[in-house]
């Protein structure tokens, strides 16, 4: 069986005029169905209707084939589909195919002019306001021209049309303006993650690099005053020595978190070969399929399993741990518990700026346990 989050992710990688093209050819075939001829938007009912020939063919295609661009030329799209509709009732075909107006309308005020950021700017607005007094314009000729072939729709019916038509603009425009909050909401948090991940990163390098060289400082000024001691001399320098190779060691682990090319369970090999160097016992579990392509999710679970790990180092060195990765097709989750432990800081902003949920809390038996859910 075809793996249906492969083949979602697949769809997703398409072009948009190619996932834009089945509503097209759908819209166009129902056009072509004889029981649904005549079946259209009626903007004069009172008009007679136009039997079905080669131009009504010419018509659906002209109304339906542009939605194919409705997000990457919007608004050729929308001049495209309201000259096919505007054929469409003179000639009087009353095609299934009118109902691409509305939706070349509400894809325009979602994509038309940019996403509605500061991105986008005045162009974008103005772009917009621009293309709804064209379209206001152009309905004018039309219903005028209706009226002259005898419509009683009158202005009340024509304008009654205008704003049903205006209503699929606004919710076009209200899912802009609520995709732009919506990414400028995650833009917010993911400024703020960093902001609070560089901070720990600069508490934990502080932390380092004052400890160690606090303690080589101490050793090399005892090592001055044991020049008659060959023995005990060499025994402190030994120690000096010593410790700079961890100091050196804590900060290549702490810099590493700064590499972008980590994810995925075979970087997880270096953390886990890093503990196990260090004297910690790292046992490491997997279960269900991983993904093809690494991407955030699984940057963030080699993050977790990273500092889990030094977590670990640092307050149950020596205590068993465990690692256990579980794959889902919508949902990675990453556990690691160990004998031993205690709290962990700055990794849940990370686990939840893609959505997710982070615990790091004490066992009842004593040990301690860190599980992140990711969303894929």
């Amino acid at each position: 069986m075809i793996d249906a989050q492969r083949l979602r992710e697949r769809w997703a990688g398409l072009d948009v005029t190619v996932r834009d093209l089945p509503l097209a050819l759908l819209l166009a075939a129902a056009s072509l169905v004889p029981a649904l001829h005549g079946y259209g938007t009626r903007l004069a009912e009172d008009l007679p209707s136009r039997p079905f020939d080669g131009w009504a063919v010419a018509v659906a295609a002209l109304e339906c084939l542009p939605l194919v661009l409705r997000r990457r030329s919007p608004a050729l799209c929308l001049a495209l589909v309201a000259a096919g509709f505007a054929a469409d009732q003179l000639l009087g075909y009353h095609l299934v195919a009118g109902t691409a107006l509305p939706i070349a309308l509400m894809s325009a005020g979602v994509h038309l002019g940019g996403d509605g950021t500061a991105v986008a700017g005045r162009r974008g607005r103005r772009v917009r306001v621009l293309t709804a007094v064209a379209v206001t314009v152009a309905y004018v000729p039309l219903a005028v021209a209706l009226d002259r072939r005898g419509s009683e729709e009158g202005v009340t019916g024509y304008l009654t049309f205008y704003l049903a038509v205006a209503l699929a603009w606004g919710i076009g425009a209200w899912l802009r303006v609520t995709r732009a909050a919506e990414a400028e909401r995650r833009r917010h948090v993911a400024q703020s993650t960093r902001a609070a991940e560089r901070a720990r990163i600069a508490r934990d390098l502080h932390d380092v690099v004052t400890h160690h060289v606090t303690a080589m400082v101490v050793q090399a000024e005892a090592a001055r005053y044991l020049t008659a001691a060959p023995d005990r001399l060499d025994e402190s320098l030994t120690a000096v020595a010593g410790t700079g190779r961890r100091a050196i060691s804590d900060l290549r682990r702490l810099l590493d978190v700064l590499d972008p090319g980590h994810g995925g369970q075979d970087d997880l090999r270096a953390p886990v070969e890093q503990a196990r160097g260090s004297g910690q016992p790292v046992e490491v579990t997997e279960s269900g399929t991983p993904r093809a392509t690494p991407g955030d999710p699984e940057a963030v679970a080699h993050r977790v399993v990273q500092e889990s790990l030094t977590n670990a180092l640092k307050h149950a060195h020596g205590r068993r741990t465990v690692v256990h990765l579980h794959h889902d097709p919508d949902e990675l989750t990453v556990e690691v518990s160990t004998d031993g432990g205690r709290g962990l800081s700055g990794l849940a902003e990370r686990v939840r700026a893609l959505g997710g949920t982070f615990t790091a809390a004490p066992r009842p038996d004593g040990g301690f346990t860190t599980t992140a859910r990711i969303p894929l």
